[in-house]
């Protein structure tokens, strides 16, 4: 009988692989071509690999040091960086705190949270406006804090240029999502997973099936894959194979919102089967929290109405985080 946790191995031209240097051109021609390869993409499932991306490989590197480092320490150092010290969600989680799958066992995985660095005196924070704050930075790592600020920079700038290129995808002007881009809050998490277990308990995994919440997820993963993707069918699963130096990039919940369900936010899961520790580190773009989302006209085919109603960034994620920390 075949496991319901196993997946289909198919080329990677099932996820397709897109060189996005032309999204830097100063051609629009050149940035459209890139375009149009996303929004294919973009309708198909929602997920695909970016390549030519300009993220050094040193800074990807640096990253998986630094995250295999702190989740190495004792349960009693990354309690000292708990995320219960924080009112804005940062910090380290321990194993089977979230449940994403709704009716299976939580978790199997360890996550460590980083957000935009705010002082405490910030308008934001003390308006304690959701999920804003300073971060817990683990202690005796002092290449940790370097690392990821220089990354979550980095990412942040990736994460502009792709919702340009989303622009395009869209059919509507380039600077589209200008305003949704500035002030914008994104959430790196650092991931672990062990091993999936031999006794593990019916439906445990190590991320249940969900799809994203927010904008555009850039993920980085290393070699033990894992990571699986719901194909045309829900029963159908489909590896997303790593590929060194790449990213593979998905679309949230906000983004099918955005676009009544045009572009899809796809259902996903880790089932971590290659026998040794797993890590991963997804970048999640949610976006300015003031910014209204609601559905774009364009995506409307005639006599259509929206699937949605108005909402903002930030009330979309305070939904779906009552969802899975209920």
């Amino acid at each position: 009988m075949t496991s319901t946790l196993e997946a289909i191995h198919v080329s990677n031209s099932a996820l397709p692989v897109i060189d996005i240097s032309g999204l830097s051109s100063s051609s629009l021609t050149n940035r459209q071509a890139v375009a149009e390869r996303l929004r294919a993409a973009c309708i198909d499932n929602g997920f695909f690999y970016i390549v030519s991306h300009g993220v050094p490989a040193a800074l990807m590197d640096d990253v998986f040091a630094e995250t295999k480092r702190f989740f190495d320490f004792s349960a009693e150092v990354k309690s000292a960086v708990d995320k219960s010290r924080s009112f804005c969600q940062r910090g380290f989680e321990p194993m089977r705190a979230q449940t994403l799958e709704e009716g299976a066992p939580p978790d199997l995985k360890e996550s460590f949270y980083i957000g935009p660095e705010l002082s405490l005196d910030d308008p934001r924070v003390v308006a304690r406006r959701f999920n804003h704050g300073p971060n817990l930075w683990p202690p005796d790592m002092p290449t940790f804090r370097p690392v990821m600020d220089a990354y979550f920079s980095t990412l942040l700038d990736l994460s502009r240029k792709l919702m340009r290129g989303l622009a395009l995808a869209l059919r509507v002007d380039e600077e589209y999502f200008a305003d949704y881009c500035t002030n914008a809050h994104a959430t790196l998490r650092l991931l672990h997973y062990p091993p999936q277990p031999a006794n593990a308990a019916p439906g445990e995994k190590g991320a249940g099936a969900h799809s994203d919440f927010g904008g555009i997820t850039l993920l980085l993963q290393d070699e033990a894959g894992g990571l699986q993707v719901q194909g045309k069918s829900a029963n159908e699963w489909i590896h997303a194979t790593p590929i060194v130096g790449a990213f593979v990039v998905n679309l949230g919940d906000m983004i099918a919102r955005w676009t009544n369900d045009r572009f899809r936010s796809t259902v996903h899961r880790v089932v971590n089967s290659s026998g040794r520790e797993r890590y991963s580190v997804p970048f999640f773009f949610s976006g300015n929290p003031e910014q209204k989302v609601e559905c774009l006209p364009s995506c409307l085919a005639s006599g259509e109405r929206p699937k949605y109603p108005p909402t903002t960034v930030e009330g979309h994620l305070k939904e779906m985080y009552r969802r899975t920390y209920k």
